[in-house]
């Protein structure tokens, strides 16, 4: 893409209303606009690297065993009726009307819809499990939304749900869901520690949150040092296997939000414990027949008797994503991105449009770029350099090709590498080869 034809609407003002990194960042950078107060609009680049997000997210999901489906945005209230949650979820579900004077709402989650969806089409023990998930923009009217999309009324999330014949069967399910996020977020760069969570009137260990280290985190977490040795995507787990030694590995050792951590009690030693700020972005849960029960969620089981469900579900944050892995990855220039997820691989900068010899090499580059398949922004415009490197580092892309008159004398360019700053100059056939491998 030439930037000279791109909607990238930067600023290098600081805007007064955004109180956190991210947000800054994303304003600055031309990734969202603000709608109203906790809603935003995704432009180009906030929207590439959204989807990207969302690929990935996808793709681990898939790899998993479950199976995407689309929900509606507006429920009928009647199925929330049913669960005893109508009037138990307070202000921040939106409730509406139709033009038929029937109680609808903007859905928060999905628990009553897909436990709908299943009785309608599950009868027997032999369908089971079942483990369904969509991506799908949800809303909740947070009395004070903030820190952009960190903390908005608008936002995407990826919910998914698990169905299956008794407690054992989902266990099994849990821990499925408990290594695909761990993959998830491996992949996009980020180190996320599962936690254990509160797991409200169920009981027992059957919730945990992942929190991924930032330095500008919402809250502190506590953990191991060990957590910063464990790589999830050394091995592809074999989701048909038992991952119970897996998920032991990964929860033997200690690891607590603040509101968890008690210092009196905390098992590890002083010289061992990692002391850090968390962003939550992950957060499965077990939750048994609270759903399935009251909304008459059976199959028959190997007995013939009728056997209530037993269900969890597993949430990730896809917009908040972008905002976590922002404040995750940036520094006093703007953002760096993890390569796995930059809207653009390559930021292609000609120093010098219209010199003859400068317009040839990068746009010989740029064709060849594409022709590689490799996302690419090309900075055509008539800017002055300064100007053309803070947008290049505000929108931090992993890898920066600069051409200039002199270089372009001798077939030549510099690359930067955007994380770490480190500068080379070389032959612009070698430059492509290091950027696409």
């Amino acid at each position: 893409m030439r930037l000279s034809q791109y909607f990238l609407p930067t600023s290098k003002e600081t805007p007064s209303e955004a109180q956190i990194v991210s947000h800054r960042l994303m304003l600055r950078a031309g990734m969202i606009r603000q709608s109203s107060a906790g809603i935003y609009s995704w432009l180009p680049l906030g929207f590439r690297a959204l989807k990207k997000i969302e690929s990935i997210v996808r793709e681990e999901e898939d790899a998993a065993g479950c199976q995407e489906v689309l929900m509606p945005t507006i429920q009928p209230a009647e199925l929330w009726k049913q669960s005893g949650r109508y009037d138990d979820y307070g202000a921040e579900m939106l409730r509406i009307k139709d033009r038929h004077d029937r109680d609808m709402l903007y859905g928060p989650t999905n628990e009553e819809q897909i436990t709908e969806i299943f009785k309608a089409h599950i009868r027997s023990y032999k369908h089971l499990p079942k483990l369904l998930y969509h991506i799908q923009w949800k809303f909740r009217d947070e009395v004070r939304p903030r820190f952009g999309v960190m903390r908005g009324r608008e936002f995407l999330m990826k919910d998914a749900y698990s169905f299956d014949l008794d407690y054992d069967g989902a266990v099994r399910s849990y821990r499925k869901f408990f290594v695909a996020y761990l993959r998830t977020f491996a992949r996009m760069g980020l180190k996320a520690i599962p936690m254990q969570a509160e797991s409200g009137p169920i009981g027992g260990d059957m919730s945990h949150e992942f929190q991924i280290l930032a330095d500008t985190g919402e809250s502190k977490v506590f953990c191991h040092k060990d957590f910063l040795k464990f790589d999830p995507l050394q091995t592809d787990p074999d989701y048909n296997a038992d991952l119970k030694p897996l998920v032991n590995r990964w929860t033997s050792l200690y690891a607590a939000a603040d509101d968890k951590h008690d210092p009196k009690k905390c098992p590890v030693p002083a010289d061992q414990l990692l002391e850090a700020r968390g962003i939550e972005v992950g957060h499965i849960f077990y939750f048994g027949t609270k759903y399935s029960q009251p909304m008459g969620a059976q199959v028959d089981g190997p007995d013939g008797k009728p056997a209530i469900v037993h269900m969890g579900s597993y949430g990730i944050g896809v917009s908040r994503l972008v905002g976590a892995i922002i404040e995750a990855s940036h520094d006093d220039s703007g953002i760096v991105w993890p390569d796995a997820v930059a809207p653009f691989r390559v930021g292609l900068i000609n120093l010098k449009p219209g010199d003859t010899k400068t317009d040839a090499l990068a746009n010989d580059l740029y064709v060849k770029l594409l022709q590689a398949k490799i996302d690419v922004l090309y900075d055509d415009r008539d800017e002055r350099a300064g100007a053309k490197f803070a947008d290049m580092d505000l929108i931090g892309l992993p890898w920066q090709i600069v051409v200039g008159p002199r270089g372009a004398a001798t077939g030549s360019v510099e690359i930067k590498r955007r994380k770490g700053g480190e500068r080379q100059e070389m032959p612009a056939d070698k430059a492509l080869a290091r950027v696409a491998g």
